[in-house]
């Protein structure tokens, strides 16, 4: 049974999910595309392929399609920088979409966090911290599919 703060805590991770995808919807952009966006303005107007997978949470599969239809829109590329590493680079109408849609929204991010206390701010940063690094560990334990087939 879960419990009443776990349900209270899962109620906002979806609201804030919704507000995500609104925005998304709202500019013209899905999700994923929108959260590819996202994480290359976090690193200025490029970054590696590889942290694109890291840091937006999505499959290497959803990724890799989003970057195609950006890609083909003219608005990334992809520069080679050795024999197994990409870099995902903005042309000049990437920055101009990239900067009225995700960097509007992480304009706002920081004008949210900017309103709060630095105590606030670090004692947020480090309770979510803490939560991943603990769901992160239990996940660890959890039984695979073949494992819960047998039970």
């Amino acid at each position: 049974m879960i419990s009443k703060d776990m349900k209270r805590f899962n109620h906002l991770i979806g609201e804030i999910e919704a507000v995500y995808h609104e925005i998304s919807w709202k500019q013209g952009l899905s999700d994923s595309v929108f959260e590819v966006l996202y994480t290359i303005c976090n690193y200025g107007d490029s970054c590696m392929l590889k942290d694109i997978c890291h840091n937006c949470g999505l499959s290497k599969q959803t990724v890799n399609s989003a970057l195609r239809k950006l890609e083909k829109e003219g608005i990334v590329y992809l520069e080679s920088v050795d024999s197994r590493h990409k870099k995902v680079c903005l042309t000049e109408a990437g920055k101009s979409l990239a900067g009225r849609t995700a960097g509007a929204v992480i304009e706002a991010e920081n004008e949210i966090l900017a309103s709060w206390s630095k105590e606030e701010v670090e004692t947020y940063i480090a309770l979510t911290r803490r939560y991943l690094l603990a769901l992160q560990n239990k996940a660890k334990n959890l039984p695979e599919a073949s494992e819960r087939r047998m039970t």
